[in-house]
């Protein structure tokens, strides 16, 4: 299978959408990436596909090799591949009206039949909920080493409620969850780097240590950071020593860690 030659799989889900799920899948892409890690990055949202545009990849097309189809590379050194159904459909406007079996026959396809090649990493960027999507990914990946699932929440009582349900879906399907991430923990002034707490705070962090889960960290509401993801950058590089670039940086270092 193609995924034999992946070392590591990470999961992103959250039970929440606008946490911010794609944004933290594609920072920690590209930080991997520029840490000199070979990664990959599978977007299998099929009706709300935002990395290809995240990544500046839209427009890009898909060539089929004799092992399947081959990814499209975000970077010349071909460190950093990319799969997602933004690639299949013309423009970003078409949306996918597909019913379940449909979209479960097409996340099998790109599980199964991507040309990866050999990968350190290679991160799922899932939809919101515990749909088919989720199910789907699940069951393809029980043969497979996969090293478990990053979930994303904001501050707010509203969407941690809904990650509770994404821990026990977790749970229910026998992934390991290797942590929670907090994004959107605070408002970084761009002038004076003054934190404000628009949305609350500590709330992934209680959740994590109720449901006796790692807490990998909070990630601030940076404008910049929201700026450098649509530009296809990575915040390590754009913008570094920022809070946001030190928070991606504390939580790729917790996920590595837990890496054989």
């Amino acid at each position: 299978m193609p995924l034999d030659s992946v070392k590591n799989i990470f999961i992103v889900l959250s039970g929440k959408g606008g946490v911010g799920k794609s944004t933290v899948s594609t920072q920690l892409a590209l930080a991997l990436k520029d840490k000199g890690f070979k990664v990959g990055l599978l977007d299998i949202d099929l009706c709300g596909p935002s990395v290809p545009y995240l990544l500046q990849l839209e427009n890009k097309e898909i060539h089929q090799c004799p092992e399947g189809w081959v990814p499209v590379y975000a970077d010349t050194e071909r460190k950093l591949a990319v799969m997602s159904i933004g690639f299949l459909l013309p423009n970003r406007n078409n949306a996918v009206v597909w019913r379940g079996p449909k979209k479960t026959a097409m996340i099998r396809q790109f599980l199964n039949d991507v040309f990866w090649q050999e990968l350190d990493y290679l991160i799922i960027d899932t939809p919101p909920g515990t749909s088919d999507e989720h199910i789907t990914v699940m069951e393809n990946l029980k043969t497979i080493k996969c090293n478990g699932a990053i979930v994303v929440t904001t501050p707010q009582a509203v969407a941690i409620e809904d990650v509770r349900k994404e821990l026990t879906f977790c749970q229910k399907t026998g992934i390991k969850i290797l942590g929670i991430v907090e994004n959107m923990s605070g408002f970084v002034c761009p002038h004076c780097t003054e934190c404000t707490n628009v949305f609350s705070t500590g709330g992934g962090e209680l959740l994590a240590e109720k449901a006796n889960v790692p807490f990998l960290g909070r990630i601030p509401l940076d404008p910049r950071l929201g700026q450098c993801s649509e530009r296809g950058e990575s915040c390590l590089i754009t913008l570094k020593d920022s809070p946001a670039s030190q928070a991606i940086d504390s939580v790729i270092c917790k996920l590595t860690q837990q890496v054989p």
